[in-house]
């Protein structure tokens, strides 16, 4: 790993959010003149809500901007975990209520028997991502890649036809009892034309800053995301 990759450091958390939002709103706009439609993947988590509340306020053709989610818990919307509920809340609003939301959740058995049917709904959203917006957690996840996770293996698949994966985390602190996930693959964030890691508190710069030496992926798997894409804008606020 270049263990020059560098954190941007932003004085307040509301600062951060308007910078990226800048950032986010040239690369759909530039997304716009070329094409039809825009993509924007989301992830829950408190982190990015005043980036969604920042973006909401832009003047983007929302109605032509396709927002996939990440990651989601196995968690039917409107139920507490759930991401699409999240990310609807904090975005859709304002000028971006006619974002288009694709959820990864369906009435499927189980995350594992959902992930075709997420796999589809990604692929009719369309392929290519412009933008990824990912935190990290403070076991050194990001999406819904945990360290040690059933399913971390496939998750972190480099091919280009896998985009969806099932994982089933170890219960934690982080996790808390959803364990059950679907995640975009590394091969399918890694691929967005811009990726951006948003962290907040001293904690999770530590962490970041462990993650960024050499080390198991699988212990922090958020190294994956920062070996596939040196050039990731890495994002943090107090």
């Amino acid at each position: 790993m270049d263990n020059k990759i560098e954190i941007i450091s932003f004085e307040s958390r509301q600062q951060m959010a308007e910078r990226v939002a800048d950032l986010v709103e040239v690369h759909l706009s530039r997304a716009l003149l070329e094409r039809k439609t825009a993509q924007l993947a989301a992830s829950g988590g408190s982190t990015p809500a005043g980036l969604y509340k920042t973006l909401a306020e832009r003047d983007v053709a929302w109605d032509r901007v396709m927002v996939p989610l990440v990651d989601e818990r196995w968690v039917a919307p409107g139920e507490p975990g759930s991401n699409e509920t999240f990310v609807r809340k904090m975005l859709q609003q304002n000028k971006a209520q006619k974002a288009q939301i694709v959820g990864l959740w369906s009435d499927s058995a189980s995350s594992s028997d959902g992930v075709d049917v997420a796999a589809e709904k990604l692929n009719d959203a369309g392929a290519e991502l412009d933008v990824a917006i990912l935190g990290m957690g403070n076991d050194g996840h990001t999406a819904s890649w945990f360290p040690h996770a059933e399913g971390l293996e496939t998750a972190l698949s480099e091919e280009d036809g896998a985009i969806v994966a099932a994982v089933k985390a170890k219960e934690s602190e982080v996790t808390g009892s959803h364990l059950d996930r679907l995640t975009m693959t590394l091969g399918h964030v890694k691929r967005a034309r811009c990726v951006c890691l948003l962290i907040t508190g001293d904690e999770k710069k530590a962490t970041l800053q462990r993650a960024i030496e050499r080390g198991p992926i699988e212990e922090m798997p958020v190294r994956a995301i920062l070996n596939a894409r040196p050039d990731i804008w890495i994002c943090w606020a107090p």
